[in-house]
């Protein structure tokens, strides 16, 4: 305590208030600044030498006051220690939500240097491994601006940095010279370089990069929270990274596999339509147990082998199982002249897989121009019966029965020979199409009825359209509802007459 005259001059005081504030040579305690001149009445409160103070008062006679001193070191640093730390949370649930809006590798790199350019330091370089000699990396300058290029030189000329990249912790950021920052780090009109910090980017297993901090030399270096909250903020990167990085692997990968799994496109094949469409039984894949395929005839007289099929199951596992089928009938497209041999072949090679048993029911048709009609050879393996669309408008069942594919070890099969003239079709589908529910309740069978009488009005129609109406009907008949894989393929016998086969594979041209 502390007594102060009216005018503001210390008169007395206890030895606690000597030992905070010093005493003059009137043996009198030393009133900082902020607590001298005279009638101040107010609490006031501020620093004497590195501890800080609050003094209440209270008024006595003559205008004198008794000032109560009461020291907030403690409190001061704690409440300033508290403010950096919801700081530092802030910044870091911020990032946290910026790197991980997105899968793009690129985006993820810019996104983390621009925020430790913002938050941590002047300027920031992020580095990502590759399997090629010169490294990708991004660079946020002092003032904001992004620019992407590769590392030419070797990363062991930084300190810290071969390092980094390998996973391993960081140096302190005292024991990195700045002075020997080289130019590809340093953007151009940085100036000085004061403080360097290197940082790995932690990843899932393996490190995903290295973060670079840059600070000016005007700046107060790197500080040991300063690069604790940079290390925090790169295990945030560094996994943001790693799931861009597996996610743009894992998508490569997909891609190719969907390539081969992917139904094709077919097209006019010596003289015979062929058109198909697929939907999958969830709209967000593209692939699943239903398939179909067409294989030219290697010769011009020879037929063409088409097939359409459906694995037990949907999703990626029957995508699979589809894929291995449609292999396994190509390579056996040169037996198509005996359909019992290519299918008893498939149902062996079905059978000897391992895993669970999984199996499917095709429709296999060989097709060959005859004058202008199609000759159609079909034969199915517990499959929906192929439909015949003739040119008045009539449907038929085409005579043709045998055992699916995979379940047992003998099967049996029927083949029947069915020929269209000019505008009429045979068409195969899958049960997704028959079994569809939907309709105004919602759970109503589609059923062969309606897709016979939706048929009788597709006659003359070239092949595409008869898919496409097919496909259409479904898709109005489920409306949004849940399916089944729905696949159709159409051969059609064209109404046109011939003139020329560019390759065998495409379309030629006809005249009417």
């Amino acid at each position: 305590m502390v007594v102060v005259d009216a005018a503001g001059r210390a008169m007395e005081g206890n030895a606690a208030a000597r030992e905070a504030l010093g005493v003059g040579r009137d043996g009198l305690p030393v009133l900082p600044g902020w607590l001298t001149g005279p009638g101040l009445t107010h609490a006031a409160s501020g620093q004497v030498g590195d501890r800080f103070f609050s003094a209440h008062p209270t008024v006595l006679d003559s205008g004198t006051s008794a000032w109560w001193l009461i020291e907030e070191t403690g409190h001061r640093r704690t409440s300033d220690e508290l403010r950096l730390h919801r700081g530092d949370t802030a910044f870091l649930t911020e990032a946290s939500g910026v790197l991980l809006a997105s899968l793009n590798l690129q985006r993820s790199m810019e996104s983390a240097a621009r925020l430790a350019a913002e938050h941590l330091a002047d300027a920031a370089v992020v580095i990502a491994p590759g399997r090629a000699r010169r490294l990708p990396l991004v660079v946020c300058d002092q003032d904001g601006v992004l620019s992407t290029g590769k590392l030419e030189e070797a990363p062991s000329a930084v300190p810290g940095l071969a390092e980094a990249l390998e996973g391993f912790p960081p140096l302190p950021a005292r024991w990195i010279d700045p002075a020997g920052a080289p130019a590809w780090m340093v953007p151009e009109g940085f100036g000085a370089v004061g403080s360097v910090s290197v940082a790995p980017l932690p990843g899932h297993g393996v490190a995903a990069g290295a973060l670079v901090l840059l600070r000016r030399a005007e700046r107060p270096a790197f500080d040991e929270r300063e690069e604790e909250l940079g290390r925090l903020f790169a295990a945030r990167a560094g996994a943001a990274m790693s799931a861009a990085r597996l996610y743009e692997e894992q998508d490569a990968i997909t891609r190719v596999l969907m390539r081969e799994l992917l139904a094709p496109e077919l097209v006019q094949v010596r003289g015979v339509e062929f058109a198909g469409g697929y939907r999958s039984s969830e709209d967000a894949e593209q692939i699943g147990g239903d398939f179909y395929d067409v294989h030219p005839a290697a010769d011009e007289d020879g037929e063409t082998f088409a097939l359409l099929g459906d694995v037990a199951g949907k999703g990626l596992e029957a995508a699979v199982l589809t894929g291995k089928i449609r292999n396994t009938l190509h390579a056996l497209r040169t037996l198509a002249a005996d359909h019992q041999q290519v299918l008893t072949l498939l149902n062996d090679t079905l059978l000897a897989r391992s895993g669970p048993m999984r199996f499917a029911t095709l429709v296999l048709a060989s097709a060959r121009r005859e004058g202008s009609d199609v000759v159609l050879r079909l034969t199915s393996a517990g499959h929906p019966t192929p439909l015949i669309v003739r040119g008045d408008g009539r449907v038929e069942e085409a005579e043709t029965s045998g055992s699916l594919i995979g379940a047992m070890a003998q099967i049996s099969s029927r083949t029947v020979t069915v020929r269209l003239a000019p505008g009429e079709s045979c068409v195969l589908y899958t049960d997704g199409v028959t079994e569809a529910r939907g309709g105004r309740r919602g759970n109503v069978i589609y059923g062969e009825e309606r897709l016979h009488r939706l048929l009788e009005g597709c006659a003359g129609m070239p092949a595409q359209a008869v898919v496409e109406r097919v496909q259409m009907a479904a898709a109005q008949w489920v409306g949004k509802g849940e399916h089944d894989d729905i696949a159709v393929m159409a051969i059609t016998a064209p109404r046109s007459h011939h003139l020329t086969a560019v390759d065998g594979t495409t379309r030629g041209r006809y005249t009417a």
